[in-house]
């Protein structure tokens, strides 16, 4: 599996460069959030905000009342607990495009709860005119920002940083409230979410070699929730549907998919592997997967639960699967 260093920062830089209206604004974590190189690059359009959240909020807003795109980076944590009042009535009211990159998702810091964005799909899903997107891995990293250019309104996305694996081949790119078909079976129905994908494939492949059938969506959009693909998947298993996502249980994909059902008569066990109603302590991204239960090996026992059947596939194991970068089953994604 290939690993990409600093995505956004250089696709940032080439994606712009004929794009004179978009504007970066940072709040003191420049490095911190891979726009140091935009920074450099265009140091007209880039406005070093310090540690003001929500004045960098407001400010976004009034740039873009004035036709500018700005691009806001910081840690999620500062963009929705911080300058959640600045959002919603400075940029989502008016329905404005500002584009908001929260970076450290959930459990990837080791930074603890000052730093962890573990319920911010659960707060912001509850803000009108707010899209939200998760990239997965380098190649959705790469396309998000052709996903934000076109949308009329505010989006925020929840943003990967640093050495990221490239789990979906390049020439298949995210594409907006369209889930990602990884693997299509008649057993489980397999929902998961920014780096929780590549732990599920890392299970679903094991999975596989004990006959075990999965239809495994990878989720990008978690607002708007429309796409039908979704709605069709979770109403066929067999045995019941699983999430897996790096945030709270409650107000994220497993709530976005729990509503889906319900509202659709859905019949079907839902079994949501997310961070339980508590606070994360810091520590390295494998210890926290492990302790919060949102590794492979997690989905596996998951999966032995809803088919009430041991299938002896051990941490090793796991650990043993090499992935590759895979286009969607959807074949209109690798054209």
């Amino acid at each position: 599996m290939e690993t990409v260093s600093r995505v956004h920062a250089h696709t940032l830089v080439q994606w712009a460069k004929d794009r004179p209206k978009v504007v970066v604004l940072s709040a003191d974590l420049t490095s911190s959030t891979e726009s140091d190189l935009f920074r450099d690059t265009y140091p007209d359009r880039f406005f070093s905000m310090g540690m003001a959240e929500q004045n960098m909020l407001s400010f976004a807003g009034g740039l873009a009342r004035e036709g500018f795109h700005p691009f806001v980076h910081t840690f999620a944590v500062f963009l929705y607990r911080r300058a959640l009042d600045q959002l919603a009535m400075s940029v989502a009211y008016p329905n404005l495009p500002v584009r908001l990159f929260g970076f450290l998702p959930g459990l990837t810091t080791p930074g603890g709860v000052t730093h962890q964005a573990t319920d911010d799909m659960a707060v912001l899903r509850a803000i009108p005119n707010l899209t939200l997107l998760e990239p997965g891995d380098a190649t959705e990293v790469e396309s998000v920002l052709d996903v934000v250019d076109a949308m009329a309104g505010p989006v925020y996305v929840r943003m990967l940083r640093g050495e990221i694996p490239r789990l979906f081949a390049p020439e298949a790119p995210m594409r907006f409230n369209r889930a990602r078909i990884l693997s299509t079976g008649s057993d489980i129905t397999l929902l998961s979410s920014g780096i929780c994908t590549e732990e599920a494939l890392r299970a679903t492949h094991a999975l596989r070699t004990r006959g075990v059938s999965i239809m495994h969506l990878h989720i990008s959009t978690l607002k708007p929730f429309t796409d039908p693909t979704i709605l069709a998947a979770v109403s066929r298993p067999r045995h019941g549907v699983l999430t897996m996502e790096n945030h709270t249980l409650i107000g994220g994909l497993g709530s976005a998919v729990a509503e889906v059902m319900a509202e659709a008569g859905v019949g079907q066990r839902l079994v949501r592997l997310g961070i339980k109603d508590c606070y994360a302590h810091g520590a390295s991204r494998p210890y926290l997967l492990r302790e919060y239960r949102l590794d492979a090996l997690a989905l596996v026992q998951a999966v032995e639960r809803l088919l009430n059947e041991p299938l002896g596939i051990g941490a090793d194991e796991l650990a043993a699967v090499r992935l590759e970068a895979v286009h969607s089953a959807a074949k209109a994604e690798g054209l």
